[in-house]
Protein backbone atom coordinates (compact mmCIF):
# COMPACT_ATOMS: atom_id res chain seq x y z
CA UNK A 1 0.00 0.00 0.00
CA UNK A 2 2.88 2.62 0.56
CA UNK A 3 3.91 2.37 -2.60
CA UNK A 4 0.83 2.87 -4.09
CA UNK A 5 0.03 6.37 -6.10
CA UNK A 6 -3.05 8.07 -4.09
CA UNK A 7 -5.17 9.22 -6.66
CA UNK A 8 -6.06 12.83 -6.36
CA UNK A 9 -9.63 14.06 -6.78
CA UNK A 10 -10.47 17.93 -6.82
CA UNK A 11 -14.01 18.38 -5.21
CA UNK A 12 -15.76 21.26 -6.24
CA UNK A 13 -18.63 22.23 -4.66
CA UNK A 14 -20.54 25.44 -3.13
CA UNK A 15 -22.71 23.36 -0.78
CA UNK A 16 -20.73 22.67 2.31
CA UNK A 17 -22.69 19.98 4.14
CA UNK A 18 -22.56 18.14 0.39
CA UNK A 19 -18.68 18.73 0.18
CA UNK A 20 -18.12 17.67 3.70
CA UNK A 21 -19.77 14.62 3.40
CA UNK A 22 -18.00 13.74 0.66
CA UNK A 23 -14.68 14.81 1.89
CA UNK A 24 -15.29 12.02 5.07
CA UNK A 25 -16.35 9.50 2.72
CA UNK A 26 -13.74 9.89 0.36
CA UNK A 27 -11.05 9.91 3.40
CA UNK A 28 -12.04 6.87 4.81
CA UNK A 29 -9.89 5.24 2.07
CA UNK A 30 -6.51 5.74 2.15
CA UNK A 31 -5.60 5.95 -1.72
CA UNK A 32 -7.90 8.85 -1.64
CA UNK A 33 -5.94 12.57 -1.38
CA UNK A 34 -8.95 15.17 -1.39
CA UNK A 35 -8.62 18.55 -2.69
CA UNK A 36 -11.78 20.61 -1.89
CA UNK A 37 -12.62 24.06 -3.63
CA UNK A 38 -16.20 26.33 -2.88
CA UNK A 39 -15.44 27.80 -6.66
CA UNK A 40 -15.02 26.81 -10.01
CA UNK A 41 -12.11 29.78 -9.98
CA UNK A 42 -10.27 28.26 -7.55
CA UNK A 43 -10.06 24.85 -8.81
CA UNK A 44 -9.29 26.29 -11.95
CA UNK A 45 -6.14 28.09 -10.87
CA UNK A 46 -5.40 24.77 -8.89
CA UNK A 47 -5.84 22.80 -11.73
CA UNK A 48 -1.94 22.86 -12.81
CA UNK A 49 -1.35 20.24 -10.35
CA UNK A 50 -2.98 17.83 -12.77
CA UNK A 51 -5.43 16.07 -10.25
CA UNK A 52 -6.85 12.65 -11.17
CA UNK A 53 -10.20 13.08 -11.51
CA UNK A 54 -12.59 16.16 -10.80
CA UNK A 55 -16.32 16.54 -9.59
CA UNK A 56 -17.78 19.34 -9.48
CA UNK A 57 -21.12 21.13 -8.91
CA UNK A 58 -23.42 21.99 -12.23
CA UNK A 59 -24.40 25.05 -9.73
CA UNK A 60 -21.62 26.73 -7.86
CA UNK A 61 -23.60 30.50 -7.19
CA UNK A 62 -24.24 29.31 -3.50
CA UNK A 63 -21.79 31.48 -1.70
CA UNK A 64 -20.61 34.18 -4.63
CA UNK A 65 -23.15 34.85 -6.65
CA UNK A 66 -21.71 36.31 -10.01
CA UNK A 67 -19.30 32.64 -9.68
CA UNK A 68 -18.42 30.58 -12.64
CA UNK A 69 -20.96 27.66 -13.28
CA UNK A 70 -20.34 24.08 -13.33
CA UNK A 71 -20.38 23.97 -17.57
CA UNK A 72 -18.16 26.95 -17.66
CA UNK A 73 -15.25 25.66 -15.16
CA UNK A 74 -15.59 22.19 -16.97
CA UNK A 75 -14.95 23.74 -20.57
CA UNK A 76 -11.93 25.44 -18.94
CA UNK A 77 -10.26 22.42 -17.30
CA UNK A 78 -11.43 20.52 -20.72
CA UNK A 79 -9.35 23.48 -22.35
CA UNK A 80 -6.48 23.38 -20.47
CA UNK A 81 -6.02 19.45 -20.27
CA UNK A 82 -8.24 17.20 -22.04
CA UNK A 83 -7.48 14.01 -20.27
CA UNK A 84 -8.49 15.15 -16.55
CA UNK A 85 -11.58 13.51 -16.26
CA UNK A 86 -14.70 15.34 -14.79
CA UNK A 87 -17.66 14.13 -12.82
CA UNK A 88 -20.60 16.86 -12.91
CA UNK A 89 -22.58 16.63 -9.73
CA UNK A 90 -26.42 18.02 -9.29
CA UNK A 91 -29.41 18.23 -7.13
CA UNK A 92 -31.01 18.42 -10.46
CA UNK A 93 -32.25 15.12 -11.74
CA UNK A 94 -33.28 16.71 -15.53
CA UNK A 95 -32.16 14.35 -18.70
CA UNK A 96 -31.32 17.94 -20.19
CA UNK A 97 -29.15 18.88 -17.78
CA UNK A 98 -27.19 15.63 -17.61
CA UNK A 99 -27.13 15.46 -22.17
CA UNK A 100 -25.66 19.16 -21.42
CA UNK A 101 -23.23 18.21 -19.10
CA UNK A 102 -22.09 15.00 -21.10
CA UNK A 103 -22.22 17.30 -24.31
CA UNK A 104 -19.47 19.86 -22.64
CA UNK A 105 -17.23 16.57 -21.99
CA UNK A 106 -18.02 15.36 -18.83
CA UNK A 107 -17.10 11.90 -18.24
CA UNK A 108 -20.23 11.43 -16.21
CA UNK A 109 -23.19 12.59 -14.17
CA UNK A 110 -24.67 11.99 -10.57
CA UNK A 111 -27.44 13.31 -9.12
CA UNK A 112 -26.91 14.55 -5.40
CA UNK A 113 -28.26 12.01 -3.26
CA UNK A 114 -27.59 9.59 -0.25
CA UNK A 115 -26.46 6.92 -2.44
CA UNK A 116 -23.67 9.54 -4.77
CA UNK A 117 -20.69 8.57 -3.09
CA UNK A 118 -21.77 4.83 -3.61
CA UNK A 119 -22.31 5.77 -7.90
CA UNK A 120 -19.22 8.32 -7.69
CA UNK A 121 -16.93 5.25 -6.59
CA UNK A 122 -18.92 2.61 -9.60
CA UNK A 123 -17.65 5.76 -12.08
CA UNK A 124 -14.13 6.39 -10.94
CA UNK A 125 -13.77 2.52 -11.09
CA UNK A 126 -14.96 2.59 -14.45
CA UNK A 127 -11.92 5.75 -15.85
CA UNK A 128 -9.54 3.82 -14.12
CA UNK A 129 -10.40 0.27 -15.79
CA UNK A 130 -11.50 2.53 -19.36
CA UNK A 131 -8.21 4.15 -18.92
CA UNK A 132 -5.82 0.81 -18.50
CA UNK A 133 -7.49 -0.01 -21.45
CA UNK A 134 -6.92 2.85 -23.64
CA UNK A 135 -3.37 2.39 -22.11
CA UNK A 136 -2.83 -1.35 -23.65
CA UNK A 137 -4.58 -0.38 -26.46
CA UNK A 138 -2.35 2.14 -27.35
CA UNK A 139 1.12 -0.23 -26.07
CA UNK A 140 -0.81 -2.86 -28.57
CA UNK A 141 -1.05 -0.50 -31.94
CA UNK A 142 2.77 1.22 -31.39
CA UNK A 143 3.81 -2.74 -31.42
CA UNK A 144 2.38 -2.98 -34.80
Amino acid sequence: MQNQKKIKVFIVDDDDLFLKSLVIQFKENPIYEVVTFATGELCVEAIHNNPDIVILDYHLNGIEKNAMNGLKTLDIIKKRNSDIPVIIVSAQDKIEVAVSCIHHKAFDYVVKSETAYVRLQKIIKAIFKYKKMEKELNWYMNKM
